[in-house]
């Protein structure tokens, strides 16, 4: 168990701890995440992602760089995102900038995915029109055969993004609302961390 969390003085750690935590209680996807963007016009968008690391330096998730969320990246590049655990009645909110993974961290995680999923990222035009299933099918199809000896490699377009936070805020429900709120706040990436607890 964490202990006490709100005593906690490393965000980093208490993260780890509630993962775990939430790898053992959840029945789906304990590391399922909104992600929170905006667009050119400043229109927030969100939707679910994995989040496929975490360590001192942020929180790292996958994406073709052409879809929407990957355009809104590359206009915009800060993000937001929040975990809920309901089995756990716990959140965690993230903000901050985002940069790209390196690319040699990029092949590493694609090359660790099945390999359906590797043909998948070669087949899929995210975010784009799809006339027909039969479209989506096809082209699985082609790369399948393209890619039917050796590896698959890692489409160019495919990349890693890193969420260098700036805000976490861990949340954790008690009886009639209220709750447990704590916020590590910093300037910057490389800055050193403010705690304070929030009403909730």
């Amino acid at each position: 168990m964490a202990g006490d969390f709100t005593e906690q003085s490393d965000p980093f750690g208490l993260f780890a701890s509630w993962l775990e935590e939430a790898k053992a209680s959840e029945p789906n996807d304990p590391n399922a995440m909104a992600l929170a963007t905006v667009d050119a016009d400043g229109l927030p968008d969100v939707r679910m992602v994995l989040l496929k690391g975490h360590d001192e330096h942020g929180f790292v998730f996958y994406t073709n760089a052409e879809s929407q969320k990957g355009t809104e990246l590359a206009g915009n590049p800060k993000a937001a995102i929040v975990l809920h655990w309901k089995s756990l009645r716990r959140q965690v909110r993230v903000r901050g900038p985002v940069s790209e993974v390196s690319a040699e961290e990029a092949d590493a995680y694609f090359n660790s995915r099945a390999r359906d999923s590797r043909i998948g990222a070669w087949a899929s035009q995210q975010s784009r029109p799809l006339e027909s299933r039969f479209a989506l099918e096809k082209a699985v199809a082609k790369y399948a055969a393209k890619y039917a000896i050796g590896t698959v490699p890692r489409p160019p377009y495919w990349r890693g993004y890193r969420i260098a936070p700036v805000y976490i805020e861990f949340w954790h429900d008690r009886p009639f609302r209220l709750h447990d709120r704590v916020i590590f706040k910093r300037s910057g990436p490389e800055g050193d961390w403010t705690r304070e607890r929030f009403y909730p």
